[in-house]
């Protein structure tokens, strides 16, 4: 066997840390170096492939109101990100379909999920404004989503106060995590300002939803998280009234979820809170033990929503700016080569990806859009 060049160890540098503590002791492994602009494409172009075979004739990609228009604003700010052309024939297809489901009321969706689809389709058209084409659309759309925010006739004492759901107030479900996530992104892409009372108080119900007890959240289950689960996000706080949820702990409180705590961390950060805000540091020591990118950590079914986990984890990351990220045991990761090595081991034959049944990603078109916007992320800077 010829021995290993240097660009060959530094990979196996960036995808087995720990491997390469064990054989040679303390001494910390070579740093990675992120994947390439050329590497990426290389894996992007195959997406592109399957994509542009799974894309329906009016443009979308999954013709359900489940899915609808959302999955195809994923897919397209996904792919601009990621380096394919604004001209590209299915993105251009893809934005079509988009301005096809443009509703009076500024909102962007068809049967249901008006927020989550909405937020969604923000980000898709600011991805493709370069030209301030959609000014007005993402602006109404902007305005659409800040009515979809829970706070009518409600105090900020209120759990649900500043949260979002998939859908408008009152609504089946209520608010959770990752529709206010989304809300924050989205609204920051079009444009609201940072200090605008909807993004204050989105951090609030964020704030809610993070396991540690402080002067911003005094609910229950935060003072009952356990030390493996303190610093990290939970989905829905409103499990904790809920005695046979599969969230709970032993000790009373709610599972800290690693897609979650990377999208309560890039919340916090896209909104201007401070790396030295005690909210933050408790999430990035909660990352620290639980860095991984071959699973959604604190998910009783590792593979759960795996995909979305990865593009919340690059988003938080690239924010973050740790490009060499030091977990609990010292080791550093290139997280993006690793990332990205991930990923591209992960992608079948035809371009796609797939995932288990939770969160829908074993619809190839969903977990490949999520696929595609952690590579964009992956690029060197």
């Amino acid at each position: 066997m010829s021995p290993l060049t240097r660009r060959q160890w530094l990979k196996v540098a960036a995808v087995a840390p720990v491997a390469l503590v064990v054989s040679v002791g303390s001494s910390p492994p070579l740093a990675g170096a992120a994947p390439s602009g050329d590497d990426v494409q290389a894996v992007v172009d195959k997406a592109l492939g399957f994509l542009k075979t799974a894309q329906k004739e009016d443009g979308n990609f999954l013709a359900s109101a489940q899915a609808e228009p959302g999955l195809t604003a994923l897919v397209a700010a996904a792919l601009v990100r990621a380096g394919v052309p604004a001209d590209n024939p299915v993105v251009a297809k893809a934005i079509k379909y988009l301005e096809s489901k443009v509703q009076k009321d500024g909102g962007v969706y068809e049967k249901g999920m008006s927020n989550y689809m909405t937020c969604l389709a923000i980000v898709a058209f600011k991805e493709m404004n370069a030209d301030k084409k959609y000014d007005k659309v993402i602006a109404a759309a902007a305005k659409y989503v800040k009515g979809l925010q829970y706070n009518e006739g409600l105090t900020d004492k209120d759990a649900n106060f500043g949260g979002a759901g998939y859908d408008k107030p009152g609504g089946k479900g209520g608010p959770d995590m990752s529709n206010t996530h989304f809300m924050v992104e989205a609204l920051l892409a079009a444009g609201v300002s940072k200090d605008d009372p909807v993004i204050r108080n989105a951090l609030t119900y964020i704030s809610r939803s993070q396991n540690l007890e402080s002067e911003f959240n005094k609910q229950p289950f935060a003072a009952k998280a356990s030390a493996a689960d303190k610093g990290g996000f939970v989905y829905n706080m409103s499990a904790q009234n809920d005695p046979k949820s599969d969230k709970a702990t032993p000790e009373g409180g709610l599972r800290s979820e690693g897609g979650m705590t990377y999208a309560g961390l890039k919340s916090f950060l896209y909104a201007g809170v401070g790396k030295k805000d005690d909210r933050v540091v408790a999430a990035v020591d909660w990352i620290r033990r639980n860095y991984t990118v071959s699973e959604n950590p604190g998910m009783k079914e590792k593979d759960s929503g795996i995909f979305y986990y990865y593009h919340t984890f690059a988003k938080a990351m690239d924010a973050l700016g740790e490009d060499q990220f030091e977990d609990a045991k010292k080791v550093k990761h290139d997280w993006r080569q690793e990332l990205f090595d991930e990923l591209k081991g992960k992608q079948k034959a035809n371009g796609s990806w797939m995932g288990s049944r939770a969160f829908l990603e074993n619809e190839p078109s969903l977990a490949t859009a999520f696929a595609v916007l952690a590579l964009s992320y992956t690029k060197k800077k």
